[in-house]
């Protein structure tokens, strides 16, 4: 979860001013969490309050009216300040930036026992963003980043089932697997190199034109930074896709320490407060802890 905040930071000075370099600054004056940190710490906040379909919704209205400024598209910020209660249909990409905590829910022992993907983490995953983004490119933008984040912390985490060989020494086969995966799961081509994708790309708010691009950056990466920076190069929605790239480097990497006290310090103390409860409810789970700088166990 905490990926994907900094990504967001990071990218936020460069979401109306896109560059098209990595080559730059990774904190600097410009820098603010948007609205991809405040959903994502509702989304955290939800689970952490039961995880049902109400407790979303009650989540992101709390906290979208706490920060009403931080970014929102204009039919999201017109449902969190009504009284309704029902999605959207939206195919926006904000069904993928904030789905990173529901990833980190799912279970990697079920995946070794049975082979198959979580079942009821995945369920959460989905509930998270079908209150809002029920158009099926928004449930399938959300749903492709949730899956690789838990693949991620699962193969670079050393998981494997019992006819399985561990690939965690082996990067370049862990991102294989997650990228075999999300393109037949999902049909998303993560085959194009940035370096082509680059040149003419440019701002796109849908999960169907910025997504596979954000899972490519990661894919791409060779360390935490690198992911964050791949994505702000692109010169498309440049915080939303370093959320989403940051939040599956960092089940692959964790996050350096330098990195992690920089951004704490953009942020507010009621978002401060959710990243400390939810660190203390993964503890609680006998889970890696929010502030991972080693590699993640898998669990």
């Amino acid at each position: 979860m905490f990926g994907a905040i900094i990504g967001d930071i990071v990218g936020s000075k460069y979401e109306f001013a896109p560059i098209k370099t990595k080559d730059f600054p990774l904190f600097s004056e410009g820098c603010s969490f948007t609205d991809d940190t405040v959903m994502t710490c509702a989304v955290a906040e939800g689970i952490m309050n039961g995880g049902g379909t109400d407790d979303f919704i009650d989540a992101f209205k709390k906290y979208g009216r706490m920060y009403p400024d931080a970014g929102y598209g204009g039919r999201f910020m017109r449902w969190l300040f009504s009284d309704t209660r029902e999605p959207i249909g939206s195919f926006g990409n904000g069904a993928a930036m904030r789905v990173a905590p529901c990833a980190w829910m799912m279970d990697c022992g079920f995946m070794m026992r049975t082979g198959l993907m979580p079942i009821a983490g995945r369920e959460l995953a989905e509930r998270s963003i079908a209150v809002t983004h029920d158009h099926p490119e928004g449930i399938k933008g959300g749903m492709a980043v949730a899956d690789a984040i838990f693949l991620a912390r699962y193969w670079f985490g050393g998981c494997h089932g019992e006819f399985e060989k561990g690939v965690a020494d082996d990067p370049a086969e862990c991102k294989r697997r997650i990228r075999d995966y999300i393109n037949h799961a999902y049909g998303y081509n993560l085959s194009l190199p940035l370096d082509r994708i680059r040149p003419t790309y440019r701002f796109d708010v849908t999960c169907q034109g910025s997504v596979p691009e954000a899972i490519r950056c990661f894919l791409e990466s060779e360390d935490f930074e690198d992911a964050i920076r791949n994505a702000a190069s692109l010169g498309g929605d440049s915080d939303t896709q370093a959320a989403i790239a940051a939040s599956i480097a960092q089940a692959a990497y964790g996050i350096p320490d330098d990195i992690a006290a920089e951004a704490l310090s953009y942020l507010p103390t009621p978002l401060r407060d959710v990243l400390e409860r939810w660190d203390d409810f993964y503890r609680e789970r006998d889970v890696p802890p929010l502030f991972v700088v080693h590699r993640p166990l898998g669990r």
